[in-house]
């Protein structure tokens, strides 16, 4: 669960164990591997024309800033506990809310750092605009937040509860 302040992610122990656990592998076995890889990629000749050796430095790069995002985000993380189930709308919360007060248009979403995403439920981070427009809102409380074409929607706060993953 993350929750983000500032430059602080708030992350359960869980989700730091795992985010940290990333990290490890990117830094060390996943470094070595994608070594070899450019080694051998290399020794078949003309890198010029050389699939293998440019997909490689492109995996290459793109793990290389992965490693940096998790040891920012490791770097200023503080580890705490979920957020209360007192129908606050908070980062690590499941929120359900609906559009225009029309209580058949909802939406449930995760509110968390983009770093927690996850297959099964759709995440806005605190920052989004929905994200801002919502937090610490009360359940059956209105929120507005601005579109993307400039236009201000309004949203009524349904359900708050801590994820449980």
């Amino acid at each position: 669960m993350t929750q983000t302040s500032e430059n602080v992610t708030w992350l359960t122990q869980e989700a730091y164990n795992q985010l940290r656990s990333e990290l490890d592998y990117l830094s060390g076995p996943a470094r070595t591997e994608i070594a070899k890889k450019i080694e051998a990629a290399r020794e078949e000749g003309d890198l010029r024309e050389n699939g293998g050796y440019h997909a490689a430095k492109e995996e290459q790069g793109k793990q290389e800033l992965r490693v940096r995002q998790l040891t920012q985000l490791l770097e200023h993380a503080k580890v705490g506990e979920a957020p209360a189930d007192n129908g606050v709308v908070e980062p690590g919360m499941v929120v359900t809310i609906a559009f225009d007060g029309d209580e058949d248009d909802t939406l449930s979403f995760l509110m968390a750092s983009r770093e927690y995403a996850s297959a099964d439920i759709e995440t806005y981070s605190p920052q989004s605009p929905l994200g801002s427009g919502v937090n610490g809102k009360k359940v059956g409380e209105d929120a507005q937040y601005e579109l993307p074409n400039g236009k201000t929607a309004t949203v009524k706060i349904l359900a708050a509860k801590p994820y449980s993953g």
